[in-house]
């Protein structure tokens, strides 16, 4: 299902999503009507459309247009909020002012996830504290990983430090208790919910030292925590009591209702 202002979309009014990829979005797991950390979705759309756009986002009429998408179905999915001008011309990014809302439903996962065994990538996102949709980067990354044998990418900058994951942020279970890296990085919402569940540290993490972590786990809302069991070809515990808290911390969050 896929609605545009909340009306049924046509292939004619995605054109300009597909040619020119100028936009950003947030996607949400929906469980039982009910989305955990809501509230931090719409503000990231009030955030970035002034960043894309310089246009202002209405929050409360993107959430009317979630739930009409959202309608009656019961269980868990997810809902993906793409935010672009429908008018816009790939050379006259500077007249993207007027936000369209696409809303999107797909079926989500079940909880929790297997562990993923990730390949470091070199590589930095463009403008990482936006969700944009210019994903080739991280998606020719992603590739790159599979078509080694991994599950996903891990990236890494010029200075050898840990950033992110293609679609998720990453963290890592030290003597101490959870570390984030300290880079730009996405501001995820599954992450900010975590650290408002309990002790965190932010610090700079090199390659070499994500690898002798006790643990490392991705998050994002469609994956929640999820463990990493390698870091190229060094193993991970995928078992470990800081993991099992933050799972349950996680599921603990109370949904917000759409």
């Amino acid at each position: 299902m896929a609605t545009l202002n909340g009306r049924p979309v046509t292939p004619d009014a995605l054109l300009t999503l597909a040619l020119t990829n100028y936009g950003h979005f947030t996607s949400m797991r929906v469980d039982d009507q009910r989305v955990r950390g809501l509230g931090l979705h719409l503000e990231r759309l009030v955030r970035d459309c002034r960043t894309v756009m310089g246009a202002e986002l209405d929050p409360e009429q993107v959430r009317a247009y979630v739930r009409q998408a959202a309608g009656d179905l019961t269980g868990s999915f997810v809902v993906r909020v793409t935010v672009f001008d429908p008018a816009v011309e790939v050379g006259h990014p500077d007249r993207a002012d007027h936000p369209g809302v696409l809303v999107t439903v797909r079926p989500a996962g079940r909880l929790p996830m297997p562990p993923l065994r990730v390949k470091s990538v070199r590589y930095e996102r463009d403008v990482p504290a936006v969700k944009h949709t210019g994903l080739f980067g991280a998606l020719h990354a992603r590739r790159s990983a599979l078509l080694d044998g991994y599950d996903d990418a891990l990236f890494i900058g010029p200075d050898d430090r840990v950033s992110e994951g293609a679609t998720w942020n990453v963290g890592f279970i030290d003597a101490d208790g959870v570390v984030w890296p300290e880079a730009d990085v996405l501001p995820g919402v599954t992450m900010a919910l975590l650290q408002r569940s309990g002790e965190h540290r932010t610090m700079p993490v090199t390659l070499a030292e994500a690898r002798g972590m006790h643990a490392a786990f991705a998050t994002n809302t469609t994956i929640g925590v999820r463990a990493l069991s390698a870091v190229d070809d060094v193993p991970m515990a995928t078992e470990h009591p800081v993991l099992s808290q933050l799972r349950k911390a996680y599921l603990a969050v109370p949904g917000e209702r759409l």
